[in-house]
């Protein structure tokens, strides 16, 4: 069966490195095992490698035996037979060709000479075979291959089929070592490989390329282990509605699970039965409740790939498998074990929770016990056990204790919403919502709570927002939070007046009720409208805030006027004023649960080290904000963009430009123009850095035409506009947007850094447009700017704007001394992809022989159009080639005659060298 390629490469996210070491080792002849669990992307591996083969014109035999072939004998090896060519029987001696046919009819072979035949049978004709072309065994499934044929392929491998036979076998072995099934089918030398799980990233691209929202990607890449066909399986089950709400297991997931856990023996499955139902599971727990061989059952289910230890702590990988295991015990099984552990528990708290668990009637006196547990855990800071505890009270509640059953789901919610238990804190809070009777300030509460869920989609919570508002009425006390996140829901969508009214309602609201801690956020939320809308009263507005006595409270540090001033200095170019505030913060950051407060003083912290030159910094930042994120279960945009501008800085260009891809995709999801228009910044630099200015600035043209709220990024990304523009001939565009660019600087009211911002631009498009001695002066000026504000990468980069422009001056030494100053700052500030970049632009003014475009006197798009004409195009075929119109074609070209001396097309050919190089232009 010769095997074609497959048209669906997406399936194989992640896997490039694996596939390459495959490759390698049949390249080089002799075999591959790869094993690992069902679904983890064995058969979509060997696909790929099967249509490689088959491409390059091997004889690719492929053999996948379901489990019902395993008990008939030769099934496999009569199938392999049948896809080789018609002539290799014919080239067999007479008692091999009968020994063939006997094989074929599926008959049983006698002893003696006829079974060695049948042997020898497979060696031969594989060698006859191999004559013609390579030969490639992709050989799946193998542990349902009868014993029979694969005694006969084994047999064929170990006679030595030489280097152009070779083998791949996949078996479904999940772990452990050892010469299993699939190595004993392989030529040697064998690579024995393990599939692995997916990362997070990998499995999130593939998730993606099946139009899944990102938020619910990462979400699956937790319950999924990281296992392709699991992760799929559960996002077909995936319902519209809050990201939150968990989807019920699929079958086909419950199938390939159960399976997993039938491959050990029972009392393994039991002791992982008392595993599942643990509070926190651990070997010291698991042998208290009874199970005394613990450690033993554990390193077997370890083996088998169900569970993960860290030292005595044991996790389900995935975790749905505890899940089956609890489902499929049964009520009576799953009290027993619960007893087993309310014995064990050390923790009178523990001990309350497995005791509550015996039964789902309600009981008064269980109830109360899970509150006080509740209360203990909420002392010591366990804030999600806590919050299960509550909502177990409330289930377990009694129709005598209504009224302390709202109580108690209310505390539920708003303990699970702050302790990044999202499920319990939705369900608590949609039981409060359900339920007929509940106090109209409960169900404000609960609301509060499910629009805290929302994360960056709060503009799509209208309904929630005007049943909050109906039920809080003229109450201040419940109408200031409700307000406040209506602040953050204008101002996600761009409606800056409309957050700004809604802000200083919520922090009036909050005043007449007392509320300091909702009134310090709506006024630091207040003072960064205002300074946005280019109000000076900002400062005072901030200064009342900070006056206020509210405490600094984890989950909510970033809305607070603390993280407001130092998100201020930062904008302000007071990096060292920002850094210390923000490290204080990140302090108290850490014991949020939630997450949301830690991620954004840790992007804060990115931005910041960016900002100052330490780019290692910046992207250790960036990535513990991806992370923090990803395990919070919150919005990724806002992270991914922080990844991107790290990236940009320090990292690399392609994996700047992937997480702004994906950030601009999250961003659009949920309705979130803030990080929309900020990842397509990203991505606009990323694109033009990386030598395609063209597609750089198709990111830009769309961030500029996108309406929404004013932004202090927008002088930053409309001079990165101009220069784009200026680099691809459209200097006339290039002109206008840094006419706007300054408008909007002194809306905003430009310090130094914005001025220094605006320069290096004007003298990107001053030296694009033949006037380098304008760019010199502009962009030694910026330069001189950013040093006096202790920000080397922008100086550093304003300098190779600069020596750029003196080498269209013709002015050599000065433009090493600009561009070595500018590598210097770069290196020292571990800025990799810049030190790259720049590297390449000293070494071309330093080692060319032929003098370059600019060293002509050309720009860029002068000198690309001139080489186009050169190599013999017409003027419309440069317009479409350079997506310009032929009149911007000829006007072009009429300045390069000028500039060279020349009055014709063949004139211009003898005058412009081959060689000419006009590459990193967009930057420098």
């Amino acid at each position: 069966m010769v095997t074609r390629p497959s048209p669906g490469q997406d399936v194989l996210a992640g896997r490039a490195a694996l596939l390459s070491a495959v490759e390698a080792r049949l390249a080089a002849g002799g075999g591959v095992a790869l094993r690992g669990p069902e679904g983890i992307g064995k058969s979509a591996l060997l696909d790929v490698v099967a249509a490689t083969a088959a491409a390059r014109g091997e004889l690719v035999v492929r053999l996948r035996p379901a489990e019902a072939e395993r008990l008939l004998p030769y099934a496999g090896i009569a199938d392999l037979v049948a896809q080789l060519p018609p002539d290799a029987a014919g080239a067999l001696p007479p008692a091999h060709r009968t020994a063939l046919a006997g094989l074929r009819r599926g008959a049983i072979p006698r002893a003696g000479a006829p079974a060695l035949a049948r042997r020898l049978v497979l060696p031969g004709l594989l060698a006859h075979c191999a004559r013609t072309a390579p030969v490639l065994l992709v050989l799946d499934d193998v542990q349902w291959l009868d014993a029979e044929s694969a005694g006969f392929i084994g047999f064929a491998m170990r006679r030595g089929a030489g280097p152009r036979v070779r083998v791949v076998a996949a078996q479904r072995h999940p772990g452990g070592t050892g010469a299993h099934r699939a190595v004993r089918l392989c030529p040697s030398p064998v690579a024995d490989l393990v599939v692995p799980a997916l990362g997070p990233d990998e499995l999130t691209a593939l998730l993606e390329a099946r139009g899944l929202p990102c938020r619910t990607a990462t979400r699956l890449h937790e319950a999924s282990g990281g296992n392709p066909f699991l992760a799929l399986a559960l996002a077909r089950a995936v319902a519209p509605g809050p990201q939150w709400r968990a989807a019920p297991l699929p079958e086909p997931v419950r199938a390939v699970l159960r399976r997993r856990l039938d491959a050990v023996p029972p009392v393994v499955a039991s002791t992982l039965l008392v595993a599942a139902l643990a509070t926190e599971a651990s070997t010291p727990t698991l042998v208290r409740a009874g199970r005394e061989d613990a450690a033993r059952d554990l390193r077997a289910a370890a083996v088998a790939g169900i569970v993960e230890l860290d030292g005595e702590v044991v996790r389900f990988t995935p975790p749905a498998l505890a899940v089956v295991l609890a489902e499929d015990a049964g009520a009576a099984r799953r009290a027993g074990v619960h007893d087993a552990l309310a014995d064990a528990a050390l923790d009178e708290t523990v001990a309350v929770r497995h005791r509550a668990l015996r039964s789902g009637r309600p009981d008064a006196d269980v109830a109360r016990d899970l509150v006080a547990a509740a209360g203990r855990a909420l002392a010591r800071g366990a804030g999600r056990t806590a919050a299960e505890l509550y909502l177990l009270a409330a289930d377990r509640c009694p129709r005598s204790l209504a009224a302390e059953r709202f109580d108690w789901l209310v505390a539920a919610a708003c303990t699970a919403a702050t302790a990044g238990a999202p499920e319990i804190a939705g369900r608590a809070a949609e039981s409060v919502i359900a339920a007929p009777g509940a106090p109209a300030a409960d169900r404000v509460r609960a609301r509060l709570v499910l629009l805290d869920l929302a994360g960056q989609a709060l503009a799509d919570m209208g309904e929630t927002f005007a049943a909050a508002l109906h039920d809080a009425g003229p109450d201040p006390v419940l109408l200031a939070p409700v307000l406040l996140r209506q602040t953050w829901a204008a101002f996600i969508v761009g409606d800056v007046d409309g957050a700004a009214g809604h802000a200083a309602a919520s922090a009036q609201a909050a005043r007449r009720a007392g509320d300091t801690t909702t009134e310090a956020m709506a006024l630091s939320a207040l003072a960064q409208l205002q300074r946005l809308r280019g109000e000076a009263v900002w400062h005072r507005t901030l200064e009342r805030a900070l006056d206020l006595p509210a405490p600094l409270l984890p989950g909510w540090l970033h809305m607070s006027p603390r993280y407001a001033a130092a998100r201020f200095a930062m904008m302000d170019d007071r990096l060292d004023e920002a850094r210390a505030e923000l490290l204080v913060l990140l302090a108290f950051a850490e014991r949020d649960r939630a997450g949301e407060a830690l991620v954004e003083v840790l992007r804060s912290l990115s931005e910041v080290a960016t900002r100052a030159g330490r780019c290692r910094d910046a992207l250790g930042y960036a990535h513990r904000a991806v992370a923090a994120a990803g395990r919070a279960g919150l919005s990724p945009g806002p992270t991914w963009y922080t990844a991107a501008v790290a990236e940009l800085a320090g990292g690399s260009l392609a994996a700047a430009a992937g997480y702004a891809r994906r950030g601009v995709r999250a961003s659009e999801q949920e309705g979130d123009g803030l990080y929309l228009r900020r990842n397509l910044h990203a991505l606009g630099q990323a694109e033009v850095r990386s030598g395609d200015a063209r597609a750089g600035v198709a990111a830009l043209r769309r961030l500029r035409d996108l309406s929404g709220a004013p932004d202090p990024m927008i002088v930053r990304w409309q001079g990165d506009l101009a220069a784009g523009l200026a680099a691809l001939g459209e200097h006339g565009e290039a002109a206008a947007t840094l006419i706007e660019a300054r408008r909007a600087a002194a809306r905003l009211g430009a310090g130094p850094a914005l001025d220094g911002y605006l320069d290096r631009a004007a003298a990107m498009v001053l030296s694009e447009s033949g006037e380098p001695d304008s760019a010199v002066r502009l962009s030694e000026s910026a330069a001189q700017r950013f040093e006096g504000l202790h920000q080397p990468l922008e100086q550093a980069h304003a300098l190779l704007v600069q020596g750029g422009a003196e080498r269209r001056r013709r002015r050599y030494a000065a433009a090493r001394v600009a561009i070595g100053a500018a590598l210097a700052i770069f290196l020292a500030a571990d800025a990799k992809p810049w030190t790259e970049q720049t590297e390449r632009v000293l070494a071309r003014t330093e080692g060319s022989t032929a003098p370059p475009a600019d060293d002509l006197g050309l720009t860029g798009t002068e000198a690309r159009i001139a080489g186009l004409v050169r190599d013999g195009a017409s003027n419309r075929e440069i317009a479409s080639q350079l997506f310009l119109s032929v009149k911007t074609v000829e006007a072009t070209l009429t300045r390069v005659y000028r500039k060279l001396g020349v009055r014709s097309r063949t004139q211009l050919s003898q005058r412009l060298p081959a060689g000419v190089s006009t590459s990193d232009h967009a930057a420098s």
